[in-house]
This record gives C-alpha cells, sequence and structure tokens, in this order.
C-alpha cells in the first residue's frame, strides 16, 4: 500500500443497490468537492446478484474518481469494506452504506470532528428506523463490539465513520475470513469520538440484515475477537462446583440431622441434568474457538476480487 495522498476516500460496500448507486453519486460530489480538492468513491461489489456491477461501470466511466472492485462471491460487508480500505489512496476514509440511509449531507460533520484530533469518528443514527427483531439484533451486536473493544464507544458504533487512513497498517497482516472493521480500527487507535446524525429511511427495498446474519455476525466476533465466552465459561465452573459443594453440605448435613439421606430420583436426576447442561454448553464454547482456530488455519481469503475498476 502507497503512502495516503492529502483527500478523502469515501468507501462503499455494494450488495443488490444497483437503484439507489446514481442518486447516491449524485449527491456525495457537491459534498466532496467542498470538502476536499481531491476525492474519489470507491465501491465494493459484494457478490450483488442484481445490475449493481453494470451500474458501477457505467458511473465510472462517467466519473473519473470512480473507483469500482467487484469481489468473487459475497463475503459480507465488513470483508468488503476492508478491501476498499486496503485500496483508498487518500489519507481520510469515509465508510457508509449504500441506502441512502446515511445522508451525504452529514460528512462535513464527520470531517470537522475528525478534524479536532480525533482518529476515529461515528455517525451515531439519532433514531433508528428498524423493526423489533432487526433493533434486538443490533442490540446483540453492539454488546459483542463492547466484548471486543472494551470501549463504551461500541454503543454508538454505525457504519457511517470517519477516521484516518493510516490505521490500516495497524491490520494490514489481517487474513481472517472473519472481520470487523471496529474491532480492526482498535488495533491502530484508542482515540474515538461519535456526533449524533439524521438517518433517513431507505429509498428502495429491504435490509439485507437479519436477526440470524447479525446473530451469526454477533457470535462471529465475540468469539473472534474476544476471551469473554472463554471467562463465563470458568465462571460457570467455578459457580457450579461452588453449588454442587452446597448441595454435598446439604445431603451430609441432613443425614446428621435427620438420620436419612435426601430422598427421590428427581432431586438426583435434577442436579446431574443441570451439571451437565453446564459441561455441554462449555463444551461449545471451547467448540467455537476451535472452529474459528480452524478456519484460520486453512487460511481461508477474506475476500478474493473478480475484476477492478481503476481511475485513471
Amino acid at each position: 500500500m502507497n503512502e495516503p495522498q492529502n483527500g478523502i476516500s469515501v468507501i462503499i460496500p455494494v450488495y443488490n443497490s444497483a437503484s439507489t448507486l446514481p442518486a447516491l453519486v449524485m449527491r456525495l460530489k457537491p459534498i466532496l468537492e467542498s470538502q476536499a480538492g481531491q476525492f474519489e468513491l470507491v465501491f465494493v461489489n459484494d457478490g450483488s446478484s442484481d445490475r449493481s456491477w453494470q451500474v458501477i461501470t457505467e458511473l465510472a466511466s462517467a466519473e473519473d474518481r470512480i473507483h469500482g472492485i467487484s469481489l468473487m462471491k459475497n463475503y459480507g460487508q465488513h470483508n468488503a469494506l476492508l478491501c476498499g480500505i486496503r485500496a483508498a489512496k487518500y489519507d481520510v476514509c469515509i465508510t457508509m452504506d449504500d441506502d441512502l440511509q446515511n445522508p451525504p449531507e452529514e460528512i462535513p460533520r464527520l470531517i470537522a470532528k475528525l478534524n479536532e484530533g480525533h482518529d476515529v469518528v461515528y455517525g451515531t443514527p439519532q433514531v433508528r428506523r428498524h423493526g423489533f427483531w432487526r433493533t434486538l439484533a443490533a442490540d446483540i451486536t453492539r454488546v459483542a463490539i463492547r466484548a471486543a473493544l472494551g470501549a463504551d464507544i461500541a454503543y454508538k458504533a454505525s457504519a457511517f465513520r470517519a477516521f484516518r487512513t493510516v490505521l490500516r497498517e495497524a491490520f494490514s497482516e489481517c487474513r481472517s475470513p472473519h472481520v470487523s472493521i471496529d474491532v480492526l480500527l482498535t488495533w491502530g487507535t484508542s482515540d474515538f469520538a461519535s456526533i449524533a446524525v439524521h438517518l433517513d429511511a431507505r429509498s428502495s427495498g429491504v435490509s439485507n440484515y437479519t436477526f440470524k446474519k447479525l446473530a451469526i455476525h454477533a457470535l462471529n466476533m465475540i468469539t473472534g475477537f474476544s476471551t469473554l465466552p472463554l471467562r463465563l465459561a470458568s465462571l460457570m465452573g467455578f459457580g457450579f462446583t461452588l453449588f454442587g459443594f452446597g448441595v454435598l453440605v446439604y445431603v451430609v448435613g441432613r443425614y446428621l440431622i435427620h438420620g436419612s439421606s435426601v430422598p427421590g430420583f428427581p432431586f438426583l436426576a435434577s442436579v446431574i441434568a443441570v451439571f451437565s447442561g453446564v459441561q455441554l454448553f462449555c463444551l461449545g464454547i471451547l467448540g467455537e474457538y476451535l472452529a474459528r482456530m480452524h478456519f484460520r488455519m486453512m487460511e481461508r481469503p477474506t475476500y478474493s476480487i473478480r475484476r477492478e475498476i481503476r481511475p485513471d
């Protein structure tokens, strides 16, 4: 990667958003022209099944500041972002969604906050426009980010961010198939800030993030970038050891005081079931970590590029 030049690189992962891209470019250009002498729009097509790549190609032929990258398949939003970040050529990166929910008009405020001396600035939505399950899944993800980042800024993290491109040097060797840009940024800095921004409604289509996808993403982050589940397993093991000792004291005490043991099969069966469940849960946690080690040893690519359109 070359030394970043002065300017702004806007990185946008694209997935089935052919209908919104022209309007997005039209709104971005005047904003960026007022903010920097040089800028580029890096569109990363993440295995779209619609005309997204054709639209990117058409936009790039009409605008020489558009850099298009098409991936071999759908790797996920954060993997596509990492690809775009590595391709960025200017010293400030802006990441945003492709659905027009992140207003380009808020970019000057992100940059102004970044220029106060921060390394990363999040645009936190004032109001999140999601349904119950989508909101619940997003909250689970933020808890996972909090466990991985170890910072309260995790609750303000969003896809709309501005950061200094030089931070990518801290994760230049990252080759994991499971990626979280927010966690990777913490490898390079601890100077995070946030501002409240407006969140527009989607102009078309529906969110590609379902509860299942977000829950899987949260699980990948909390086991891929944090030891919290292992600590939880240790605490549960310790807690149920104390519980077992308490049951033993109760049984022995009852025998000494009343001259009889605790009657009934249900009591014994319930205690065995509790301990077996905890053991299986802890084994499941260990299995998740072993699975991630297995995938990393396989050296699966973070992403693979099919074709690329570079500006002249």
